[in-house]
């Protein structure tokens, strides 16, 4: 069978180190070429004038169909990766969640079922310890074998997915030695737990106090207990979601003594603050992630060390609820479920909020979001507009204003965060693997395009200070 050919013509492609005009032939599922191109015998022309061609947005951070707290969240596989392509997204790295404390392969398999068959864009999955038994840690080795090279572990969360640090640092020795990538939900447990009851006993308990049991410094010193284990077993480590500044300069002090450590902020972070927690009623419940958001002070000194590298990505801990998952903690905080829909957003947000606000360039961006996140997490087809790569294209248009709202979403919940904003530049193409998937507001492909992507770090990657 004749493979597909498709020419992107008369845009300008932005790469992690610089931008340039330049057409780009799409033959099959790969990049055949970059440059000033003549339309071959058969190809299908796509007219890209005055758009911006970036390299496929990786979301490695998302929760898609993911039990928490009794209930699930509302995205599965199939309307979480639609909504993922309307935001230019065309990989996604989601976490399997370990439930059987002698088992990891037990979880691979349960997320594989969920995924294969249903999913738009292409996945992997990271794996999330939560009992670091000596099964579960001798199962790691199975795990890199299944093409999953990175394993998260979170100090929060006592009594449901907190491990000890005894425990993390286990994990971390044999993911060294497994040339795989440790990964950290860094907040103090033990703090949180003591601040929640303490809160709940005083009768503070509306949405505003889950922030407030939660203060920064609980997050900078996991930040920095999590860094100093990695420093001293020689681990590779990724701190997910840094919200604030003081776990920020955590990071940053590790590299600069020389330990393998770099982390992400995500979307919220960047743009929302803990007044939205003030809101009414459900208003303010939606906003309940964790960790949570912060004040406006921390926004200028997260989008610096987005623009100086030491955080290297901005991803979205996608983990969508709806209102009436919400409903649930109106009046008792620590019964919300924690997680904001985001998905969909963060190409838009990123553009007017960093690049058109002068924060990060679209360089920046691009690399921030897709080549160093595809380099980090091992997915080497990808992250890049070049000969030989998966064919992840994004035309994405600068002119072309968008609504957010529910109206224009594909997420998989009852309200948009940004409800009445509208964005300035919107995605009108996204191809995942030379195929277009969402073309000016519709899905154009089935549930089953995306594939599963094994990933593989084996030869681990230094950090080194900006």
């Amino acid at each position: 069978m004749t493979e597909s050919t498709t020419l992107l013509k008369g845009g300008r492609v932005v790469a992690a180190d610089g931008e340039y005009d330049a057409d780009v032939l799409v033959v099959g599922e790969q990049i055949a070429a970059v440059g000033q191109i003549e339309a071959p015998d058969g190809a299908a022309v796509v007219d890209v004038s005055g758009c911006l061609l970036l390299p496929g947005l990786i979301d490695n951070h998302t929760h898609l169909t993911m039990p928490f707290m009794g209930m699930w969240s509302q995205d599965d596989y199939d309307t979480g990766t639609q909504a993922a392509a309307a935001g230019g997204v065309t990989c996604i790295v989601d976490f399997a969640i370990q439930s059987d404390p002698e088992s990891l392969q037990s979880a691979l398999t349960e997320w594989q079922g969920r995924a294969a068959g249903t999913a738009h864009v292409d996945y992997g999955f990271h794996m999330a310890i939560t009992a670091a038994t000596p099964a579960a840690i001798e199962d790691m080795a199975v795990m890199v074998d299944a093409g999953v090279a990175s394993f998260k572990l979170f100090m929060a969360y006592k009594g449901a997915l907190m491990v000890r640090d005894d425990e993390l640092a286990m994990a971390m020795e044999r993911a060294r030695d497994l040339g795989a990538l440790t990964m950290v939900h860094a907040e103090n447990g033990d703090m949180v737990d003591l601040l929640v009851t303490r809160a709940r006993g005083e009768g503070n308990t509306s949405a505003v106090h889950h922030a407030l049991t939660r203060p920064e410094f609980v997050e900078a010193e996991a930040t920095g207990r999590a860094a100093r284990i990695a420093e001293y077993t020689g681990a590779s480590l990724f701190v997910v979601h840094v919200t604030c500044a003081a776990a920020a300069a955590e990071i940053e002090a590790a590299q600069q003594r020389g330990a393998r450590v770099s982390g992400e902020t995500c979307t919220q972070y960047l743009v929302n603050t803990i007044d939205d927690l003030r809101r009414p009623g459900v208003e303010g419940c939606r906003y309940i992630c964790s960790p949570p958001l912060r004040d406006t002070a921390n926004h200028a000194p997260l989008w610096d060390y987005v623009g100086r590298g030491v955080l290297e990505s901005v991803s979205t801990d996608h983990c969508p609820f709806n209102d009436e998952q919400k409903s649930r903690g109106l009046d008792d905080f620590s019964l919300v479920p924690n997680g904001l829909p985001v998905i969909q957003h963060r190409l838009a947000k990123l553009w007017d909020e960093g690049v058109m606000a002068g924060h990060i360039t679209p360089s920046q961006l691009v690399d921030r979001t897709s080549t160093t996140v595809a380099r980090r997490f091992g997915l080497q087809a990808k992250g890049s507009i070049t000969p030989g790569k998966d064919a992840d294209i994004v035309v994405f248009d600068p002119a072309a204003p968008r609504a957010y709202g529910v109206a224009n979403s594909f997420m998989n919940v009852d309200y948009d965060l940004y409800e009445g904003e509208t964005a300035s530049a919107s995605v009108r193409h996204t191809y995942c693997r030379g195929t277009l998937v969402y073309d000016q507001g519709e899905i154009r492909t089935a549930p089953g395009h995306g594939k599963y992507v094994a990933r593989s770090l084996s030869v681990p990657e230094a950090v080194t200070a900006p």
